[in-house]
């Protein structure tokens, strides 16, 4: 069981006051609430310590489907991959940051790796502001929280510009359009970079120019010049420009290959974005106590969850049972991609049923803490969770 401590100050207005109104929900129960998952330092550590090693294993996993070729598998488009094996093999190329879901962690119950949004996780304010902000409120030590995914990112950033001082530290953020979360994961990463000594600006993927031999840019409104970028943050998912935008994703692999911009996250992440990884990882470790078996087909006399290789947010998620006939199931417009079939375990509950999914941030180290709550599969709908470690 989950154990819950209600603060008496919801984050609410502190929200408010910095337009972030999004966050609090169209429907009756706001997304942020003012409960807190109440963890020890011991279960602290434990989420801390699986996310570490589950790490160290993606990288083994990534490179063995790269050494076995195993892109068609894993879904990833034939027009990414020169520009993922180019990324792999230069270790300037830096991961910027990923948040691990995990099952588990609470109550005595063992950690389990269900995925990591390697690419273009969110959850940046809620886990890095949001949930600091609630205990400052409330009058609490923000030292009794695993947090401090804003100054990892700093210090993420300036390890980025230190590996690379051939290129200008200069930073162009992106997102698609109408998108407010989005926008606002961003924002936390703009201040970030700027407070590792980048040059921030932000434009909207539909208003980047893309040269084929000279990099990245933005058009100034002003003098109508262009403005040239040394390194791109995009929350665009790469799938979607391998499949959407075949074009730009042939600009973007000569712009890598003639080193004329480095791009957040690096392509290789999308080895690890693939869900298909998890099958790759059992392969690899079966029976570690971190993962659950993953199958190409439906697990015989085990129940089990069928994902999308590239699904986000629960979507085109169904629960099979031992039989294989689904028990539970979310729509979504990801239909048509192949399945893996990964073993079904409990999330941790609240006395009212509620489920609740960790999310661990990784950005060069594990370095915060949230929880997803909602049903038995977590979908858009779900809550964000704070965390206080007692």
């Amino acid at each position: 069981m989950v154990n819950l401590k209600s603060l008496p100050e919801h984050p609410e207005k502190a929200l408010q006051k910095v337009g972030w109104n999004w966050m609090l929900g169209t429907d009756t129960a706001p997304y942020v609430t003012s409960d807190v998952v109440v963890v020890s330092e011991q279960e602290a550590t434990q989420y801390y310590q699986a996310a570490t090693t589950l790490y160290d294993m993606l990288v083994e996993a990534g490179q063995h489907a790269i050494d076995h070729v195993m892109f068609r598998e894993m879904g990833i488009p034939e027009n990414l991959v020169e520009m993922i094996k180019l990324s792999w093999e230069d270790d300037r190329q830096v991961h910027l940051y990923g948040r691990f879901d995990l099952a588990g962690g609470v109550s005595g119950d063992p950690v389990k790796f269900i995925e990591f949004n390697a690419d273009t996780a969110t959850c940046i304010p809620e886990s890095a502001v949001v949930q600091w902000a609630h205990l400052r409120i409330n009058n609490l030590d923000e030292s009794q929280q695993f947090n401090t995914l804003y100054e990892t990112l700093v210090a993420q950033f300036l390890y980025i510009k230190r590996a690379n001082t051939d290129l200008t530290p200069s930073i162009l953020f992106s997102t698609m359009k109408d998108n407010p979360e989005d926008d606002t994961n961003v924002s936390i990463l703009r201040e970030a970079a700027k407070e590792a000594g980048f040059d921030v600006d932000f434009a909207y993927i539909e208003d980047v120019e893309f040269s084929n031999g000279e990099g990245v840019f933005k058009q100034d409104p002003e003098n109508g010049s262009f403005i040239r970028f040394d390194f791109w943050f995009k929350l665009v998912p790469w799938e979607f420009i391998g499949n959407e935008e075949p074009e730009l994703a042939r600009i973007l692999t000569e712009i890598v290959k003639n080193r004329k911009a480095l791009i957040l996250n690096p392509a290789y992440t999308l080895l690890f974005q693939s869900k298909y990884i998890l099958k790759v990882l059992w392969d690899l470790y079966p029976y570690h106590p971190l993962l659950l078996q993953t199958e190409r087909y439906v697990i015989p006399h085990k129940k089990s969850v069928s994902k999308v290789l590239f699904g986000r947010e629960g979507a085109n998620v169904s629960i099979l049972e031992r039989g294989g006939e689904v028990s539970e199931t979310v729509d979504g417009e990801y239909e048509d991609q192949s399945k893996i079939y990964q073993e079904y375990v409990e999330f941790p509950t609240d006395s009212a049923g509620n489920s609740y999914q960790a999310g661990v941030f990784y950005a060069g180290e594990p370095c915060a803490l949230g929880f997803r709550r909602g049903g038995k599969i977590l979908d858009n709908t779900a809550q964000f969770v704070g965390h206080l470690v007692e």
